[in-house]
């Protein structure tokens, strides 16, 4: 099965709003042309309104970098899900690792935060990976496994089309450090076998599954030449436009 590699810059706490209008300017010059690639880019929250105005008309979709799992109510600090599609955003990240290490999510909250999301009708970039500790303890399949499972345990499987896996190794995050294509393709594979055994082999084949950690221009087209790689979760490479472009030209020669 074919499957449409999915690009999304997860921006993170960087770029003000007028450094962040002056990158999608750039990017919505540079990717016009993208047809066999999906696009996306996460913003700060404060941003995405302005962000997602700014793409209308384009190739290029608007994700949250993150979401509560109630709609409204005594939660201060809290976006809802509803309030991302309101901005403007389709699409929602979850259960990122940065998340789980500083705000305390846990595989349970993630698969709320994942329901409630796709109640909102976004789509979900449900986030895994291993910590290096877990690796090299050997325990990266239960690791990723327990966060997949628990990521989608509220879901029907009808839900998954609109549902993309994000393989991060903790330990390749920001660190200039990057899983070898054989190691990230290892885990990828394990994910679409697990995904086959819940939901079935038909579901799984479709469901794509990217890879993020320090994905950059130099191993991109590598990365994305895996057969179980469907597309990148890119962190600081997503902040300059030549370098996302970049990365974006790669996953579309993946595909021919």
């Amino acid at each position: 099965m074919s499957r449409t590699p999915i690009v999304v810059g997860n921006w993170k706490l960087n770029l003000t709003l007028n450094e962040g209008l002056s990158l999608v300017t750039e990017l919505s010059n540079q990717l016009a042309a993208v047809r066999s690639v999906d696009v996306g880019v996460a913003p700060v929250a404060v941003s995405l309104n302005a962000i997602a105005k700014k793409l209308e008309g384009t190739c290029i979709l608007v994700a949250g970098q993150d979401c509560f799992y109630e709609d409204r109510g005594a939660w201060t600090g809290a976006v809802a899900p509803s309030l991302l599609r309101d901005a403007g955003a389709r699409m929602c990240i979850v259960g990122h690792s940065e998340r789980r290490q500083h705000f305390g999510d846990t595989n349970e909250s993630v698969g709320k935060k994942a329901a409630a999301a796709l109640e909102a009708q976004l789509s979900v970039i449900l986030c895994v990976g291993e910590t290096e500790a877990q690796r090299d303890a050997d325990e990266t399949f239960e690791v990723v496994g327990a966060q997949l499972d628990g990521g989608l345990a509220a879901l029907a499987s009808d839900q998954l089309d609109r549902v993309v896996i994000a393989y991060e190794p903790v330990w390749a995050i920001g660190t200039g450090r990057t899983a070898t294509p054989e190691q990230a393709q290892e885990v990828h594979a394990y994910i679409r076998g697990r995904l086959a055994e819940q939901h079935g082999a038909d579901r799984a084949e479709a469901i794509r599954i990217q890879y993020g950690g320090s994905v950059k221009p130099a191993n991109a087209a590598e990365l994305l030449s895996q057969p179980d790689i469907d597309g990148a979760l890119v962190g600081g490479a997503s902040l300059k436009a030549e370098s996302f472009s970049a990365i974006v030209a790669a996953a579309a020669e993946s595909v021919g």
